[in-house]
This record gives structure tokens, sequence and C-alpha cells, in this order.
């Protein structure tokens, strides 16, 4: 007779494994049948106006009806006659006339705003003092009607 390929760690280690499987099974078991079920009740979370998170509904007396126009996202929606400091200065920093762009950098903020040359009114060079407004273009804040600053 020849002997088991099986040796003593090997049957230990298969002992354990299925100890352990049993016990997990067991422990299934024993939540399955005490634990309470859950909803899609039990499930759902509300937001307040401050931004927490509650289990409470919100209360509809409270409910405040808002504009989608008198909601502010990035830039102000005034125009020049509203703001006297909407015309800005700045330094011209970079100008690339053939790939057409440039950069100012705003003197108040210290801001560099995109130009571009089809928004220049006049012809300008590198470190001259220009005026702009600020516009929104497609990636952000844009140089308009840059003109030279003239005291």
């Amino acid at each position: 007779m020849s002997r088991s390929q099986e040796t003593y760690n090997k049957k230990e280690v298969r002992n354990k494994k299925e100890k352990k499987r049993k016990k997990k099974e067991e422990k299934r078991a024993k939540k399955r049948d005490e634990g309470k079920k859950s909803n899609f009740d039990d499930m759902i979370a509300y937001v307040d106006e401050f931004g927490v998170i509650t289990a409470t509904p919100p209360d509809p007396d409270k409910k405040t009806i808002v504009e989608a126009e008198d909601i502010e996202l990035d830039m102000t929606r005034k125009g020049p006659d509203a703001d006297p400091a909407y015309i800005r200065k700045g330094v011209l920093t970079f100008l690339n006339k053939s790939k057409g762009y440039g950069f100012i950098r705003d003197s108040e903020s210290r801001q560099s705003v995109f130009v571009h040359v089809k928004n220049l009114l006049e012809p300008v060079e590198e470190n001259n003092i220009v005026t702009f407004e600020l516009g929104k273009g497609p990636k952000g804040p844009t140089a308009m009607k840059v003109k030279l600053f003239k005291e």
C-alpha cells in the first residue's frame, strides 16, 4: 500500500478553510434571520438649504422660487454704464502677431488676460499700456476693444 499524497499540513489548511467558510455561512444566516429588511425609503437622503445631509424631507412651506436669470455664475453681467471701472488698464506683456494672440497683465488684479488681434482697435506693441474691456471668451476672460492708453 502506498501513502496518501495529502500531508498533515495540507489537511490542516483544508480544515481551517472549511471551518472559516462554515463560520461565514452561519454569520450570513444569522444576519438574514434577525436583520430588518431595508427598503428604498430608508436609503433616501435630503440636502437642506445649508448643504447638510438629513433624513427628513424639506418643508414645502419654506420653498422659494428662483428665476434662472437671477443666478450669476462666473462673470457679472454689468454693462459699461453700471460700473465706471468697466474699462480696465493694463500692460501688454506678450503679443504674437503671426499667431494672432497675446496677453495683457491687468493693473488692478495682476491677472493675465487673453487678447486676440481681432479685438485690437489700433496697432499696439509689447510693453504698451493699454485700456480694454473685460469680456467672456470660450476659455475664460478675454480683453475686448483694446487700444493704447492716452493720458
